[in-house]
């Protein structure tokens, strides 16, 4: 019965734009997914090693999957240590941290699981900035990846905008600089600093995508379904992404598409 799940989820997957070969970045939620699975006889308890395995059916063999590892607490001074450090991006990227072979890379905010394939080519990945030009967001771009995301609306997801916005220079964000704790894979603790591309929250700038996300749908780049339709998988190719927000940038259309401007309000 895990078999049938599993390749019944992948078909849904390779409905949506995945493709066996193809490198995905994948976002995710979930709930609504194992909430099927559920009903279908499977354990909760199993459920997102089931997911796990049906996206990596849909890629193949030849496929590779990227799941985000993010963790925020090296900002609040916490230690980050490559070898245990969980993911707070859900259970789904929990189960991609422990899978066996999987590759992490080193920034102990903006880090990734990567399985399959091509994960070699971010093994010893310690890029300094979370979305510069030596970070996954831009191994993905070169090698031509896709961007998937499950149950998830752009606001909580598509972190690669912020990857464009770095790779731009975009003004409503700048460098910041994070020094803390960092244990690497000997075991060993020396400190060690990493930047961001932060907002300035200063001029009261506020992330404010879910815009850009509708206008993608309405001018086709989006393949698949919206959160809660069907599959709730979307896939956009990580090149074509890249060119759509460069547009935006480039044309002057960033505010309200890409972000906002929030004035405090007087007490």
């Amino acid at each position: 019965m895990a078999e049938d799940v599993i390749t019944g989820l992948a078909d849904q997957w390779r409905g949506a734009g995945i493709a066996a070969g193809d490198m995905v970045l994948l976002h995710s939620s979930i709930g609504r997914t194992v909430r099927g699975l559920v009903k279908a006889g499977r354990p909760a308890a199993g459920a997102a090693d089931d997911i796990l395995q049906s996206f990596l059916a849909a890629v193949g063999e030849g496929g590779t999957l990227l799941l985000p590892l993010f963790n925020f607490d090296f900002t609040k001074g916490a230690a980050f240590d490559i070898r245990g450090t969980p993911s707070r991006m859900g259970a789904l990227t929990e189960a991609g941290r422990r899978y066996p072979g999987a590759v992490r890379t080193g920034h102990p905010i903006y880090s990734f699981a990567v399985i399959g394939a091509r994960a070699h080519r971010f093994e010893g990945l310690e890029n300094f900035s979370g979305y510069g030009p030596d970070s996954p967001f831009a191994l993905l771009r070169q090698l031509g990846g896709k961007i998937a995301v499950l149950d998830l609306p752009d606001q909580e997801s598509m972190t690669f905008y912020h990857y464009v916005e770095e790779s731009l220079s975009a003004p409503w964000r700048y460098h910041k600089r994070f020094e803390g704790p960092y244990v690497g894979w000997d075991g060993v603790e020396t400190r060690r600093a990493f930047g961001l591309y932060v907002r300035d929250l200063e001029r009261g700038v506020t992330t404010h995508v879910n815009p850009m996300g509708e206008r993608l749908w309405a001018r086709g780049f989006y393949r698949g379904e919206r959160p809660g339709q069907g599959s709730g998988l979307r896939t956009i190719g990580a090149v074509a992404l890249f060119e759509a927000v460069r547009e935006v940038i480039e044309g002057g259309e960033a505010e309200g598409l890409l972000y906002r401007i929030e004035t405090p309000t007087a007490p």
